[in-house]
């Protein structure tokens, strides 16, 4: 409200206000001049709620997040039954299901390697293979990736007798790594 609008009668009554200001008349000198407007009512409004849109946003955005994760776990669902349909349909054997592997017991096979200085080249950790050479026959593999447990200090006074290591195998393989050391020369191959 300006200064123009408010009636003289107000104005006098009003404390100086500097020029350029709006000026709002109190109360208690527009009741008492007959020339100031009457009071009108506040319009009824709805209560304000000062920062809580925010929340309002978050769980707008919460709510768009569990539909889309929603419709990706349909879409997927969907994805799975329709790719084992489809290839019902087309005459192709369901796939296998293979039972999980037995459990392989493993046991320490002590092998006498024929060159002892190839088994001083080994650490524990190591994989090798165990291959039996025989003069008349191939070469064959009897232990592939066969991990070194142990590699004992070599032995005093054995000449050419090679050297002695421990490797971890299954019980199966240890059988034929003590047969072929019975027949054969063994050597290892780093894996």
């Amino acid at each position: 409200m300006s200064c123009a609008s408010v009636p003289s009668s107000c104005r006098s009554a009003a404390p100086a206000v500097p020029a350029g200001l709006p000026v709002r008349p109190s109360s208690s000198a527009c009741a008492a001049s007959p020339t100031c407007p009457p009071p009108r009512p506040v319009p009824p409004f709805p209560p304000l709620r000062v920062g809580r849109g925010a929340g309002r946003l978050r769980r707008a955005v919460r709510r768009r997040r569990r539909a889309v994760s929603a419709a990706l776990a349909v879409v997927a669902a969907a994805l799975a039954v329709g790719g084992a349909e489809a290839q019902a349909s087309r005459g192709a054997p369901p796939p296998e299901v293979k039972p999980p592997p037995a459990q392989v017991r493993m046991v320490s096979a002590p092998v006498r390697i024929a060159d002892a200085a190839t088994v001083r080249l080994l650490r524990p950790g190591d994989r090798v293979d165990v291959v039996a050479a025989e003069r008349a026959q191939p070469s064959r593999v009897v232990a592939a990736g066969a991990r070194v447990a142990e590699v004992p200090a070599p032995e005093q006074g054995v000449g050419d007798g090679g050297a002695l290591v421990v490797l971890s195998v299954p019980r199966e393989t240890a059988q034929e790594l003590v047969g072929a050391g019975a027949l054969t020369r063994l050597a290892v191959t780093l894996c």
